[in-house]
């Protein structure tokens, strides 16, 4: 280790769900398209361009990576909300 401290995502590894672990969300800094893979980067504490190049030869190999990432776009919420927008949606047909 050099000492130094961490940057990028680092600062978005607190986030805290109340169970005292980080939570999975979709960020706002550093996004593209909805922010999955930086919210997926951070999550893990890879570089978000991995995460993109993985969702790009998942696509295009296999025709999954799209899916994959319009259903995450879907269930995770975003960075900042209560909740996503698959959680919004359903609450709404309750009433």
């Amino acid at each position: 280790m050099t000492g130094r401290m961490a940057t990028g995502h680092d600062r978005n590894m607190s986030e805290n769900n109340g169970s005292g672990g980080k939570r999975l969300l979709r960020l706002r800094d550093g996004r593209m398209v909805a922010g999955v893979c930086v919210g997926l980067a951070a999550y893990f504490g890879v570089d978000v361009n991995l995460v993109r190049l993985a969702f790009g030869v998942f696509t295009v190999f296999y025709g999954l990576g799209a899916l994959m990432y319009l259903l995450a776009w879907v269930v995770l919420p975003e960075e900042g909300e209560g909740g996503s927008i698959l959680e919004s949606f359903v609450g709404k047909r309750r009433l």
